[in-house]
């Protein structure tokens, strides 16, 4: 079993705040950090603020010492592959070696029409995003970078200094797709899995997708992930598998049952205990906490929980009362 780990998601619209929040994690035990990679952000309208990604973490890299650095995650759309490559070079340098790169299809469509960018098909970015991975491995490891894909390609593409990290920086896939999990299978370190977004919305915006991933639905996108891994080569059990939940923890058991139930009526589950059991949601006193972390970590192979706090208190609590059970 892999060790336990516990990344923070930062806020993304206040820089001060970001900051803050990430030098408390890198003081409490935290494994990374994480910002969305955004124009919009998904938490709101267009008008929200919202921090550029990189821009964002390269200014963390300089204040902190110990946790990693993880977008989460990455449209490959935004950035042209050879240019992201350099970037994530350059962030891996900054933080001596501490970047994750969490990269994923694109999804919100608005900021793509909003800031001119072409919005292809589904399978059309999940091309991109496989072909843009292949190309950014190659600056990120050959000494003359050549690739030659269907939508990327490079000749010579010198990219000096490279990643700190040999052979490259760890990739981490967001999502849960079928043709998303077979480009985890065959190029990521780690999977982050979340509902597949089918509609345009993720689950934070269209939370019937959450409900309908329930944990029998993770297990079977679990499995397609190493069946696809399989076909690509690999050992199953070199993919971390790693999942996005919203924290919310209260030290009066009342008060963690009311934040479920409200939860759950809120969202559409059937009942209180499949919120709790939700993949995407963690929920209850701090005792039901640990144990559902327990019961996740042995039956999905889950081991990389990136936790979004709903209030200062499940972020204390997360860090006094459960990450010392786990690392």
């Amino acid at each position: 079993m892999r060790p336990i780990k516990f990344g923070l998601f930062l806020p993304t619209g206040d820089f001060v705040q970001a900051r803050d929040a990430a030098v408390w994690a890198d003081q409490h035990g935290f494994y990374s950090v994480s910002i969305n990679d955004h124009f919009f952000s998904p938490f709101g309208s267009g008008q929200m603020p919202q921090l550029e990604c990189f821009s964002t973490l390269s200014a963390i890299a300089a204040v902190t010492k110990n946790v990693r650095l993880t977008p989460t995650v990455t449209a490959m759309s935004f950035r042209p592959p050879p240019m992201l490559a350099k970037i994530t070079s350059t962030l891996d340098q900054i933080s001596n070696g501490r970047l994750i790169l969490g990269l994923g299809a694109g999804w919100q469509r608005s900021e793509y029409d909003a800031h001119g960018y072409p919005y292809p098909s589904n399978v059309e970015r999940l091309d991109q995003l496989s072909d843009g991975i292949k190309l950014i491995k190659a600056m990120w490891t050959q000494d003359e970078p050549t690739y030659r894909g269907r939508f990327f390609s490079i000749e010579k593409a010198y990219n000096h200094p490279r990643p700190v990290q040999k052979p490259h920086p760890p990739i981490m896939i967001g999502g849960s797709g079928k043709k998303l999990l077979q480009i985890a299978g065959a190029e990521a370190q780690i999977a982050n899995l979340i509902p597949p977004i089918i509609n345009g919305k993720d689950f934070v915006q269209d939370p019937a997708a959450a409900v309908k991933f329930d944990n029998a639905e993770i297990k079977r996108r679990i499995e397609m992930l190493r069946g696809f891994t399989r076909a690509a080569g690999r050992d199953p059990a070199s993919v971390e598998i790693s999942g996005i939940v919203v924290l919310s923890i209260a030290r009066e058991k009342s008060v963690a049952d009311a934040a479920v139930k409200a939860t759950a009526a809120g969202m559409g589950f059937p009942g209180d205990d499949a919120a709790r059991k939700s993949p995407v949601l963690l929920m209850g006193a701090p005792d039901q906490v640990r144990r559902e972390l327990r019961s996740r970590i042995e039956e999905f192979g889950m081991t990389y929980f990136i936790v979004f706090p709903t209030t200062p208190e499940s972020r204390d609590l997360l860090v006094s009362d459960i990450m010392p059970e786990f690392i």
